[in-house]
């Protein structure tokens, strides 16, 4: 029986987990007919399906001076409580309105119930879900316990009570066994393990016309090798080993291109990284202002790319980071047939290497071996290729849609009788 479902986040708009995984999870839902809504503070969903709440984003005024009160000492203001309340309760009543708009039958909070980058939201949510008993899956792709940045704080009642809560109508989906061990160790909550997928089922589109000159456009040549690295400029992405990489690859011909831009906490990091690649000889690229969420001109008359633009042109992926929560771009990696080289982070150590993926794995550093390894699979078509489907036949067995369809449908059986 098909349902409409309301996605509730702060932000529902451009190439963050949240925004990326909502997306696939109400592309699933549709299959049964499922309509899915949207809350946020910002969307870029279709304005006929979103109910957009400014005060609900993490970035509104009031949420950041929240925030700067919050996390620096045990000891809160009066004033401060206050402010939380009022803003909790405002939300709480734009909830009701969105239930009632869209006459939601089932709730998906997405990541709200688990790092609080908003506390009001988060509180506003919870008791919305005990007021009305209204079925949820709360979708858990970060909690606060796994971010130094949140472990001072004058406000523990309220991370035990919303982040997440723990509801009879509530069940929890966390993308990692860290997380599901973590979850019932500190709060009791069992929940279900849904790694991030892809559609494997249905292979990307060949390169069309608009993408055709990537590789020009970015100033590389046709036997130039395009080293890809799809992620943002921040330290936790280890863009220094990417560096180390191409340094011992001694080729002129291998260009290490990134693909985001640095924001608030890369400015510094960008700067060490620019000195580095100047030291060891290596062309590194920055082309965030290349790429973008959607094709377009900018006002140059350039051509901004996508993302996906930029994979189908690239000969090697390097994802060296440090920390992932489970690691979308390694997904996309292997979406788009591209030999990887990963750093063996936790998460990717437990669940994702005893899939059996063949991947060019560093404990921490890169070493002469792994470059040998690379320069072969650069400069081997056959193997390469070898890799690449392996891999890809890999991820269709364990990342692809079924993985949620068939966990979605339980859930909402189980919640709602159907």
């Amino acid at each position: 029986m098909a349902k409409n479902i309301g996605f509730v986040s702060t932000r529902f708009a451009g190439q963050d987990g949240v925004s990326l995984e909502s997306a696939k999870w109400a592309e699933v839902l549709w299959e049964d007919r499922h309509v899915s809504y949207w809350y946020s503070g910002q969307s870029d969903r279709n304005p006929d399906i979103s109910h957009v709440v400014p005060e609900a984003y993490f970035g509104f005024s009031e949420n950041k001076w929240i925030n700067e009160h919050i996390w620096k000492g045990e000891q809160r203001d009066r004033f401060v409580t206050e402010r939380i309340r009022a803003l909790a309760d405002y939300l709480k009543s734009t909830l009701y309105r969105f239930v009632e708009k869209f006459d939601i039958d089932l709730l998906i909070p997405q990541n709200c119930l688990a790092i609080p980058m908003h506390v009001p939201l988060g509180i506003a949510l919870t008791e919305f879900l005990s007021e009305t008993r209204m079925p949820a899956i709360a979708h858990h792709h970060d909690f606060y316990w796994e971010r130094t940045r949140f472990s001072v704080n004058c406000i523990p009642e309220y991370l035990d009570m919303s982040f997440p809560p723990k509801l009879g109508n509530m069940r929890d989906v966390v993308i990692n066994q860290e997380a599901q061990e973590q979850l019932a160790l500190r709060k009791g909550c069992a929940s279900l393990v849904i790694p991030n997928v892809f559609d494997f089922d249905n292979p990307p589109e060949k390169v069309d016309e608009y993408a055709s000159d990537v590789r020009q456009e970015l100033g590389l040549s046709e036997d130039d090798f395009f080293i890809l690295q799809p992620t943002r400029v921040v330290p936790r992405k280890g863009i220094e080993q990417a560096i180390k990489l191409v340094s011992l690859l001694k080729d002129p011909r291998c260009k290490l291109v990134i693909s985001h831009e640095a924001g608030d906490e890369g400015y510094e990091y960008l700067g060490m990284l620019e000195q580095l690649a100047k030291e060891e000889g290596v062309d590194m690229r920055v082309v965030a202002d290349r790429v973008g969420e959607v094709r377009q001109r900018d006002s140059d008359g350039r051509k901004i790319y996508t993302l996906w633009d930029l994979y189908h042109h690239a000969d090697f992926v390097t994802y060296p980071s440090t920390y992932e929560g489970f690691g979308n771009a390694l997904l996309e990696a292997i979406y788009f047939r591209k030999p990887v080289l990963i750093n063996r982070y936790s998460i990717f150590v437990r669940d994702i290497e005893p899939k059996g993926f063949r991947l060019l794995t560093m404990d921490g550093f890169v070493t002469p071996t792994i470059a040998r390894q690379v320069r072969q699979i650069l400069t081997d078509s056959d193997l390469s290729d070898e890799i690449v489907n392996h891999n890809y036949e890999v991820a269709r067995q364990f990342y692809s849609y079924s993985t949620i369809r068939s966990n979605l449908r339980a859930f909402i059986a189980d919640l709602t009788g159907y």
